[in-house]
């Protein structure tokens, strides 16, 4: 993945299964100190790049719905 993909080529679900990677071998001690640098810069950039692709996708639902941001249920209301 790239530093910066677009909208079209980020994968959303990739990003989160490699910082849950990233995260679990940084919590379990399992890299060396410039490995576990590299890994943490590496989190930083996948949490800000999911952070954008959610507020983009957050935004797009407003504008379908009619501008009126409602709260999701979960569908639990089923």
């Amino acid at each position: 993945m790239s530093e910066n993909p677009s909208a079209a080529e980020f994968d959303f679900e990739a990003a989160i299964r490699e910082l849950e990677t990233l995260v679990g071998q940084l919590e379990r001690g399992d890299l060396a100190l410039d490995a576990a640098l590299a890994a943490y810069q590496r989190g930083s950039q996948l949490l800000i790049a999911c952070r954008g692709r959610l507020e983009a996708v957050r935004q797009q639902v407003q504008i379908v719905d009619g501008e009126v941001l409602r709260a999701f249920d979960g569908g639990d209301n089923a």
